[in-house]
């Protein structure tokens, strides 16, 4: 998807009504891993006069190391439950994969595909 369309995609989502304060989600989540991890690239970038950067230990990098995973699982479900609504509403796999930057309706499905086989296994413990 070019730049512009994914902004324009920001733009029109943002529009939309948030969901309550307290509610917890998966995109809720990843929101606040992925700040986490800008927080530490950003301490991490801030030197002393020695050179150092002194807000970022190593278990601080390793922290956020740790975070990517489970962040992966949860875009993963996310994109499966935006692409169920899609078809729901009707899209076809001509168009989804439009929006995914995908060259064909058989590579958004098999993209689908990986994703539900990746969740599955995730599920089942064998990943």
């Amino acid at each position: 998807m070019p730049r512009d369309s994914r902004q324009q995609a920001r733009e029109r989502l943002s529009a939309l009504a948030h969901a309550p304060a307290g509610e917890v989600t998966a995109a809720r989540h990843v929101e606040q891993d992925a700040s986490l991890i800008g927080r530490l690239l950003a301490a991490a970038g801030r030197q002393d006069d020695h050179g150092q950067a002194p807000g970022a230990m190593p278990a601080d990098v390793g922290a956020a190391l740790g975070l990517f995973e489970d962040m992966r699982e949860q875009l993963d479900r996310l994109e499966t439950q935006v692409v169920i609504e899609a078809r729901r509403r009707g899209m076809d796999w001509r168009q989804i994969a439009q929006h995914q930057g995908l060259n064909s309706s058989q590579a958004a499905s098999q993209r689908y595909q990986r994703l539900m086989t990746r969740l599955e296994e995730i599920r089942q413990g064998v990943r």
